[in-house]
C-alpha cells in the first residue's frame, strides 16, 4: 500500500487513488453548501485487481482528513463509508442529521450526477 497516492480532484468530485499513473480506486463526492458546508461521498470503487489492499479505508481516512483541514463534516451516503465512519469514530465524527436530510434531498435534485 505503500505506492498509493491519494490525489482530491475537487472539481471532478473525485477523490482518487494512484498506483504509479493507474486509478486504482476512487471515491465519488459533491459539496453540500446548505445548511452548511459539508463532503458527501456518495461512491468508494477499488479496481478488482486492487481490492483487499486497504485501498477503500485509505480513500475514507483521506476523505474524513481533508474535511478536517477545512473545518468542515462528512456527510456520508455510500454505504462504505458510513461502515467505515462507524468503525472508526475518533476519525469521523458524525454529521447533523439535518445535514444527512440535506444531502439526500441534494442527490435527489440532482439524479444525473451520479
Amino acid at each position: 500500500m505503500s505506492d498509493i497516492e491519494i490525489r482530491d480532484d475537487r472539481p471532478a468530485g473525485r477523490l482518487e487513488a494512484f498506483a504509479g499513473d493507474e486509478v486504482v480506486g476512487h471515491i465519488e463526492y459533491f459539496v453540500l453548501e446548505a445548511p452548511a458546508r459539508a463532503l458527501v461521498p456518495v461512491h468508494t470503487i477499488v479496481e478488482p485487481e486492487h481490492e483487499g489492499k486497504g485501498i477503500a479505508g485509505s480513500l475514507a481516512r483521506e476523505l474524513y482528513a481533508i474535511a478536517a483541514r477545512e473545518g468542515i463534516v462528512v456527510a456520508p451516503l455510500c454505504p462504505y463509508v458510513v461502515k467505515w465512519a462507524a468503525r472508526h469514530p475518533e476519525e469521523a465524527p458524525a454529521a447533523d442529521p439535518e445535514l444527512q436530510t440535506a444531502a439526500v434531498e441534494w442527490l435527489k435534485a440532482h439524479p444525473g450526477r451520479f
